[in-house]
């Protein structure tokens, strides 16, 4: 009989083993790295990442093209997630070394960010399009030379009135209640993940799109 510390030495091993499936597809979580960033607005990417990386099994804990990363298989494509550690105005810095060192397709790069034309509840799934201010987004565009890739955006609230400014705004800590309701779309947009690898953007739009 096997002696069990063999066993679970086998099975560590298993785990842990890089895959020789090429990398095809990118998930990005855009938020800024930081303690005092880690609940606002701007981050709603990454409090998305931290569902991802459990539902997907895959820790984003390697530190890689100016990011955090790890590689899970997700509807049967390997993925690589990522979190750019660049701050959110310069996430296309990471995003666009990844890419390159992958030779993955603008299509096949998944981007998750704060919406703030979204109600807080509201999700929108998108398969290219303008940044609509949001910087992460706008670097990533720079950096690529192109829009045309999906991108899943969380509602996080508008200015709750014009003068507000608007980078106190988005680095604003959300309130528990609000906290709650954007935790609740998560399931939602895994599926929706899901659905954009396989190339099923009119169905990712159909689970993940909501008002709020």
């Amino acid at each position: 009989m096997a002696d069990i510390f063999d066993i679970f030495k086998r099975l560590e091993k298993n785990r842990t083993a890089p895959s020789t499936t090429p990398i095809t597809h990118i998930l990005v979580g855009l938020g800024n790295p930081g303690k005092q960033y880690s609940l606002t607005r701007h981050n709603a990417g990454w409090l998305f990442m931290d569902v991802a990386c459990e539902r997907f099994g895959c820790p984003t804990d390697r530190s890689k093209f100016n990011a955090l990363v790890g590689e899970a298989t997700i509807a049967g494509a390997r993925v690589l997630l990522m979190r750019p550690q660049t701050y959110m105005n310069a996430s296309g810095e990471a995003v666009a070394a990844a890419a390159r060192f992958y030779k993955i397709p603008p299509e096949h790069i998944i981007v998750c960010s704060d919406d703030v034309s979204l109600d807080v509840g509201g999700m929108r799934v998108r398969g290219k399009g303008s940044d609509g201010g949001q910087r992460g987004l706008r670097s990533i565009i720079d950096e690529l030379g192109t829009d045309a890739f999906p991108r899943i955006r969380f509602g996080v609230g508008k200015k709750p009135h014009p003068d507000y400014d608007m980078k106190d705004w988005v680095l604003s800590t959300f309130p528990p209640s609000e906290l709650e309701k954007l935790r609740s779309l998560f399931p939602s947009a895994c599926e929706g993940v899901e659905r954009l690898v396989r190339g099923d953007l009119d169905g990712a739009m159909q689970v993940c799109n909501r008002k709020g």
